[in-house]
């Protein structure tokens, strides 16, 4: 007998499988898919990327087998709201998926269920940080835990990737690497001395000492890639997977983490996909996380439904060489550990970047400024004080904000010469603030009003975690 939420399910399955059709010559022999996310990696940090500090030799030879994407884009620089768009193809108003530690909206529909629906099995091992449960409705892969944190679990996704030669697979493989604390892989590999600073990060002995714990761990998410390649390697599957390589957002040095700053919302982006994708390939072609699963349901035959992203299948064929004219940024602050309040958006084209604080009046804040502080502005202050003038400047910029920012982010990469009060931008500015207003709109995405709206769409079982190692991130409601 059906229980109600059973019922659901099913109903929901039937949809999307409505939705996304089938019929394409790709359904023939349907790709396996292996999508595999780092966690807060800048992605500059990394050898396809240009890194001149880590070695990445398994994510290298990604590259070297597939095409890397030079412009491909999260809308948002934190976890929950970037892996929820990621995995719904839904920009984070839209979903519901707003401010970090999120639920999307109920009856949400994720690439399980439009996968499922295509006839793979689907599972997940590593972070998930989404909610709720049915909209994620992924196969467990292993249960290997550290403290909280859910861990990538090989043997586990060997299992499962060997399990049914007959049905095609699609794992999502959720790396912690390299999240802080930076635990992972060896910092002695690495001399703080010789370590190239990129200049949106204080270039401080403090610093540099923690860079080399960071990029340990980007060592040993270069070493998870490699199993997961070895894997197929060895099963006889990799000419029939797509094997996907994402850094998700900036690491959590001010700049990067939960801003729209380039360091914070462009990706890496790296598909493999032989006798599909010519090897070896790069693209400027323009993509956004929501792109990534309408491509994915295409490569398996179906077609996409009701997404916000549109497929880029033709960009990795080689058959297109455009796809999107602008890329779009929202963040939320209300809901992050110590966060103001302090909305944030932004459109980006490949010359120039837009970005509105919606509440610029205020101090930004976060868990780095607040009492929660790893310690990184504390190293930066030092810094500053002792005549770093930069590391003074990086300060200044971080907490107070004007309303309006504008920058040409192919001579201004790390986005320091702010030209919205320059007259001769003013059209470029006019232009992109009414295609952003647009875009807001189309959205639902009220500004301010959504902003303050953020703590009811938070997971209360996460911010319970949380709450209780940080202490209180949501207030109380009356009689509470």
């Amino acid at each position: 007998m059906f229980t109600r939420k059973a019922l659901a399910h099913t109903i929901a399955l039937l949809a999307a499988t409505l939705a996304i059709g089938a019929g394409s010559a790709h359904a023939a022999q349907r790709p396996n898919i292996i999508l595999m996310l780092s966690d807060d990696q800048t992605w500059l940090d990394i050898g396809p990327y240009g890194s001149k500090n880590v070695p990445t030799p398994n994510l290298d030879r990604l590259a070297r087998e597939g095409m890397k994407f030079n412009l491909a884009f999260t809308a948002t620089a934190m976890c929950a709201p970037t892996r929820q768009q990621l995995y719904t193809g839904l920009f984070p108003a839209r979903s519901g998926g707003m401010p970090n530690h999120s639920v999307v909206r109920e009856g949400t529909k994720s690439l399980v269920h439009y996968f499922t629906a295509l006839g793979y099995r689907v599972g997940l091992t590593g972070k998930t940080h989404f909610g709720p449960p049915e909209s994620f409705p992924f196969e467990v892969v292993g249960n290997k835990k550290s403290g909280t944190f859910t861990l990538v679990d090989l043997d586990a996704a060997r299992a499962f990737i060997e399990r049914d030669a007959e049905q095609p697979f699609f794992l999502v493989v959720a790396s912690n690497s390299p999240h802080t604390p930076w635990t992972e892989g060896n910092a002695a590999d690495f001399d703080p001395a010789k370590l190239e600073v990129l200049p949106y990060i204080a270039d401080t002995p403090e610093v540099r000492e923690m860079l080399t714990h960071y990029y340990a761990e980007i060592t040993h998410l270069d070493g998870q890639a490699g199993a997961l390649m070895g894997m197929l390697d060895e099963a006889g599957l990799t000419e029939n997977t797509i094997f996907i390589h994402t850094s998700e957002q900036g690491n959590s040095f001010p700049k990067s983490k939960w801003t729209l700053y380039d360091t914070g919302i462009h990706t890496g982006l790296i598909f493999r996909w032989p006798g599909h994708v010519a090897p070896g390939t790069q693209t400027d072609a323009m993509v956004q996380y929501v792109d990534v699963v309408p491509t994915l349901i295409e490569a398996a035959g179906g077609t996409p439904g009701d997404v916000d992203g549109k497929s880029f299948l033709a960009v990795l064929e080689g058959k297109a060489g455009e796809h999107r004219e602008y890329a779009y940024g929202i963040h939320t602050n209300r809901g992050v550990i110590d966060g103001t309040d302090y909305p944030i958006r932004s459109i980006r084209t490949k010359q120039y970047k837009l970005i509105h604080n919606l509440m610029w009046e205020g101090e930004y804040g976060n868990i780095l400024t607040g009492p929660q502080s790893s310690g990184i502005l504390d190293a930066y202050r030092a810094a500053a004080g002792s005549g770093n003038e930069h590391a003074g400047d990086l300060i200044a910029g971080y907490i107070k904000r004007p309303e309006f920012e504008l920058y040409d982010v192919q001579k201004d990469p790390f986005e320091f010469t702010n030209l919205a009060d320059d007259p001769a931008y003013a059209t470029v500015k006019a232009e992109l603030l009414a295609k952003l207003e647009a875009w807001m709109k189309e959205q639902g995405d009220e500004g301010v009003a959504t902003e303050l709206d953020a703590y009811n769409h938070m997971n209360p079982e996460v911010v319970k975690v949380l709450e209780e190692k940080y202490g209180q991130i949501v207030p109380k409601k009356d009689g509470e």
